[in-house]
């Protein structure tokens, strides 16, 4: 038995007629009617009552009706998902980030891609860095957001958007009146840092103040953003930050910019070469969302 049967079937149910049920099929009659013969052959069992007035269903046909249409919409839904899967619209991206790049424009990203792919579920879990790419490998990812390239070759890597680094600064520091700072100005300060053991982009910007001539002064590190404006609101030193991070307002701190040509912030997208239809629909919305 094959699909085609119970198409048959079906019309010539629907129809009770096999002169319009084979115009609905866009099938010439004699065809039709040999294919409904054969389906009753293969159930030993009589669908229609036939004859020159008019043709019916037995109860057995009214029975098997039912089933085949119940078979047939499950195949067209298979179809309709199967397709949608295929196309991205339909399926589950996980993402990875940090609590800083959520800071700044990917929420409003995830956004717009929901309310257009309200059928892709989209779960962010927040990790550090070193976690996200092995979990990219691991497969319990689709898609990272770090800062900094990664350097991986099994991995590709592609700019989200780019951001600026600033300062943040205790807003009694001497500096505090300059509308822009130079980095190499800030030789003998106290640096607050990202812990350097755990974040390529702290190990960035250390390497950053030692092209401009000087080893930051680092007092203390911490694991996340806004642990460092904490530290710097308690005078314990001054921070190199994202852009982004001027949305953690907090009282006593202030932030400048630094002279071009300055560290970057940017913010990249880190990804598998064999990724799903779901993902390859993120990765075009990110492109079109910051090409605006």
């Amino acid at each position: 038995m094959e699909l085609r049967h119970l198409r048959y079937f079906v019309a010539v149910a629907e129809e009770l007629s096999f002169t319009a049920a084979a115009t609905r099929l866009g099938v010439s009659q004699p065809p039709l009617s040999t294919q409904i013969q054969d389906l009753e052959y293969e159930l030993k069992t009589q669908l229609f009552v036939r004859n020159k007035r008019r043709v019916e269903l037995t109860a057995a046909g009214v029975a098997f009706r039912n089933y085949a249409g119940a078979i047939l919409a499950q195949v067209d839904e298979a179809v309709e998902k199967t397709y949608a899967i295929g196309r991205g619209q339909v399926g589950e991206l996980d993402l990875a980030t940090t609590g800083s790049v959520l800071l700044g424009p990917l929420a409003g990203l995830i956004a717009r891609f929901q309310a257009g792919m309200p059928h892709v579920l989209v779960r962010i879990q927040e990790m550090p860095p070193l976690e996200q790419e092995l979990a990219l490998h691991a497969r319990k990812i689709d898609i990272s957001f770090l800062r900094g390239p990664t350097g991986d070759p099994a991995l590709v890597t592609e700019l989200a958007w780019p951001e600026k680094v600033g300062l943040a600064l205790p807003q009694s520091h001497p500096l505090a009146g300059n509308g822009e700072i130079a980095l190499a100005d800030l030789r003998d300060e106290k640096f607050v840092f990202l812990r350097l053991k755990d974040s390529r982009f702290a190990r960035y910007l250390r390497d950053c103040c030692v092209e401009a001539g000087f080893a930051p002064n680092i007092s203390q590190q911490v694991v996340e953003s806004h642990s460092l404006l904490s530290l710097v609101a308690a005078g314990l030193g001054i921070a190199l930050v994202p852009e982004a991070v001027r949305e953690l307002a907090r009282p006593g701190i202030i932030y400048r910019r630094l002279v071009e040509p300055a560290p970057v912030a940017d913010v990249m997208m880190l990804y598998r070469d064999d990724r799903s239809a779901a993902v390859d629909r993120f990765l075009i919305e990110t492109r079109d969302y910051f090409r605006q």
